[in-house]
């Protein structure tokens, strides 16, 4: 496989979970597609609007967010490279909530109907693409409950390490950490919290050693402390085929 295959990374993400011939990688690597550079920002998918294409981050990450009419922002998801961003819509005519870029970077864009006719005609890929839909439902259901059930430490704790397990997972993450795709006030949109409440936060984890913070990075002195602070447990992420991912 081909490492500069704008595609590989999709084919990476899809194999976290689903064994997939040799066949069934190539049918991914040859879907027609294109490249390009999208800025801090850019709206992936908006609200109301029938999806056309699926975006695949290549670098940079994703939000998925929603805008109540207030005008204030919840993000109900963050997309890291590989990651197809709307594999929800593949099958629904209108987009129900916004993606937008987090950061600068480049995404690959492949035609819906020719993603849809693969994941008919290749049943791995069909099962690949389902359970990428299940695991994203399972990962609603846990940040549900990081926000509805969990002091905000433990919040913020929470969603860095998944994270720091998510990128681990794909080889996006360093050894002991990673560098957050976030602000303060993008953490916070994610937590339920505001940017200041979110700047104290993030100093108390950092004072009791489950975090080090240097600018945008943060690693982590002992992960299995860290999980246990931050109520954090694997499982809803599905981990599946994959070889076992070291610890932090």
């Amino acid at each position: 496989m081909d490492a500069e295959h704008p595609l590989q990374l999709l084919v990476r993400n899809f194999e976290l979970r689903c064994r997939l011939s040799p066949e069934s990688r190539q049918a991914l690597l040859d879907l027609p597609h294109s490249v390009q550079t999208m800025e801090a920002g850019s709206y992936l998918v908006r609200e109301g609007e029938p999806p056309k294409k699926s975006v695949v981050p290549i670098s940079g990450y994703a939000c998925r967010q929603k805008i109540t009419r207030a005008g204030t922002r919840q993000i109900i998801a963050i997309q890291i490279p590989g990651e197809a961003v709307d594999l929800q819509n593949l099958y629904l005519e209108t987009a129900d909530h916004n993606v937008q870029m987090l950061r600068r970077g480049t995404v690959a864009l492949v035609p819906r109907d020719k993603l849809r006719e693969l994941a008919r005609s290749n049943s791995e890929i069909g099962e690949a693409i389902f359970a990428k839909t299940l695991v994203e439902a399972a990962i609603f259901r846990e940040w549900v409950v990081n926000i509805g059930r969990r002091q905000a430490p433990q919040r913020i704790a929470h969603i860095l390490c998944e994270l720091g397990f998510r990128l681990k997972s794909m080889g996006l993450a360093k050894e002991y950490g990673y560098e957050l795709p976030m602000t303060q006030e993008e953490l916070g949109d994610a937590v339920g919290l505001t940017p200041v409440h979110v700047n104290r936060t993030l100093k108390l984890l950092v004072a009791e050693g489950l975090i080090e913070r240097d600018k945008r990075s943060v690693s982590f002195p002992n992960w299995q402390k860290m999980r246990d602070a931050a109520d954090f447990n694997e499982r809803y992420l599905h981990p599946g085929i994959q070889a076992p991912i070291a610890n932090f």
